[in-house]
């Protein structure tokens, strides 16, 4: 899962070693929710304690997808924009979870008691939509489905990834109520994510 831009021809033979390692740094924190239900420590709620882990690991590894692109421009760093892909498919894989979460630990398949959450809780929405997108993106970054699709039309479908960042910190607001801090946070990253990236296509213009 990327986004658009050309990724510039790197060691592939490098990026073979250091892409498991990424995947490993990835997972870590599976780890520790694992190692946290081993020894029963998933909180009074341990459901709610699930989703908003793996709710805070797919956003931030998100950020950490999106900040590829601006470490490889700003400290000219091409080696690392083949790891955008990982990176992405990582946060879809935390999105999955968080999404399983919900759907078979909270609601047990339960199609009524879905439909109620969603009434009562309509902000669930963006969260859904925003995972749907992740879904996409993960799908398309098959290369044969690339190929398929084709370059350009790759990338504009790729461009998605920014509205899916706009949609997961809004659902992270609306869920936090409370303490906004570590949504902000989110928030103030994403805005100079996504206005160095204005900023290079106004100057490109």
């Amino acid at each position: 899962m990327t986004y658009s831009a050309r990724a510039p021809r790197s060691s592939g033979k490098k990026n073979r070693f250091k892409i498991p390692l990424i995947w490993l740094g990835g997972l870590l924190p599976l780890g520790i929710l694992v190692l946290r239900a081993i020894t029963d420590e998933l909180t009074a709620n341990p459901i709610e304690f699930i989703s908003q882990f793996t709710g805070w690991w797919t956003l931030f590894f998100l950020m950490l997808t999106l900040s590829v692109t601006p470490i490889r421009l700003v400290f000219n760093m091409p080696f690392v924009f083949p790891f955008r892909r990982t990176l992405g498919l990582i946060t879809f894989f935390y999105s999955l979870v968080h999404f399983m979460t919900w759907l078979v630990l909270d609601q047990y398949f339960d199609w009524t008691e879905i439909l109620l959450d969603l009434t009562d809780r309509p902000f669930i929405y963006f969260g859904f939509t925003a995972f749907v997108g992740l879904l996409i993106l993960a799908i398309t970054s098959i290369s044969r489905i690339k190929l398929m699709m084709g370059s350009m039309r790759w990338r504009c479908l790729h461009r998605g990834v920014y509205l899916i960042a706009i949609l997961g910190v809004i659902y992270f607001f609306i869920l936090v109520k409370r303490d906004i801090t570590e949504p902000l946070i989110f928030a103030t990253s994403l805005f100079f994510l996504l206005g160095y990236r204005l900023f290079i296509f106004s100057r490109k213009k």
